[in-house]
């Protein structure tokens, strides 16, 4: 049975100034406000403007909030509405995907990413002709988990891509490049990932960082490791060859030991065989196969739900201009079938 897997066409050409991407989860609290500050920095920086909310399976009054704010702010706020929580950087590749501005922004829902830094962005993409600029702040608002968690996978990132630019939510990239990106249609996504792989223009600029308006951060210790092995096993052969490595290590050992154990038993220093060096040796060559074996299952099983086409995300609604009626067939994107 061939599978059909439905996704947005790249605009020819960018159709309005700016697009701001804002993956949404739970925050029906802070969306308001989120959107007024936004609409009041917008309107005079660059008139036709869109915001493009990506509910991603919320589960709460968030996408009953986005449908009363879309009357209030009409064609400027384009919506969608994920079938499930399928992640930030999945969420982010739906938006991108339905993005048609000449330049395109992402940022978080909770007001850490104050939406009056987005002219310092703009600004400085602009000037330095640069595809891709993140927004750097010097210190992050967050617990102090969080911000371990987030030091450890940008250290992943700096260290599979060799750029020194710290990467965030925060960042603006041009039309080209957003859409550049929707080539990838897989699951396990990790957007910075893609976007270094298909430009080096990448760039930096200091802007501030608030606390969270209200509620929790929806990244936990787990969702922060699962982020970081999309990265490592998506775009890096790092944990194969450190795997390599500790066999490599371990196999000249166990063969150091063994020669030590073979001259004294011919020099007959060995009178009882030792219980303890047996164990040890078991335990050691035991650990290391079983990681090997660890590492090598995480590529197999991303592998194996990627030819199985486990989708990267399913629209369940989507409210613009240009959604499809209701008497058309359903397409949740919007766009077209590409077959794979």
């Amino acid at each position: 049975m061939k599978y059909q897997r439905q996704v947005i066409v790249a605009q020819d050409s960018p159709e309005l100034d700016l697009s701001v991407v804002v993956p949404v989860y739970r925050s029906a609290t802070t969306l308001a406000l989120l959107l007024q500050r936004l609409h009041t920095v917008l309107t005079p920086l660059c008139p036709r403007f869109e915001i493009i909310l990506v509910d991603d399976g919320s589960g709460d009054d968030t996408w009953a909030e986005i449908e009363r704010l879309r009357a209030q702010y009409g064609a400027h706020l384009v919506a969608v509405q994920l079938m499930r929580n399928y992640g930030q950087h999945n969420a982010l590749m739906c938006g991108l995907a339905l993005a048609r501005g000449e330049y395109v922004l992402t940022m978080d829902d909770d007001l850490q990413n104050p939406p009056g830094e987005i002219p310092k962005l703009l600004a400085y993409i602009r000037q330095h002709g640069l595809d891709l600029v993140y927004g750097c702040p010097p210190q992050r608002e967050h617990a102090g988990w969080r911000n371990l968690g987030s030091k450890l996978v940008m250290h992943f990132y700096r260290s599979v891509f060799r750029h020194r630019v710290t990467p965030s939510p925060f960042r603006i990239m041009r039309h080209q490049l957003a859409h550049s990106v929707q080539f990838y249609d897989l699951n396990f996504t990790f957007l910075d990932g893609l976007l270094a792989w298909c430009t080096n223009r990448i760039g930096g600029v200091e802007v501030e960082h608030h606390a969270r308006a209200q509620g929790r951060s929806g990244y936990s210790i787990g969702k922060l490791l699962v982020l970081s092995l999309n990265l490592y096993t998506n775009f890096s052969l790092i944990p194969l060859q450190l795997v390599s490595g500790l066999g490599f290590v371990t196999a000249l050992s166990g063969f150091t030991v063994g020669l030590y154990y073979l001259v004294q038993y011919f020099a007959a220093n060995i009178e009882v065989p030792g219980f303890a060096s047996t164990i040890i040796a078991i335990l050691i060559l035991g650990g290391a196969q079983l990681l090997a074996l660890g590492v090598i299952g995480e590529y197999v099983g991303r592998l194996h739900l990627n030819v199985n086409r486990k989708p990267q995300y399913v629209v369940r609604e989507r409210l613009d201009a240009q959604a499809p009626s209701p008497a058309t067939p359903h397409n949740p994107t919007g766009g077209s079938t590409w077959p794979t």
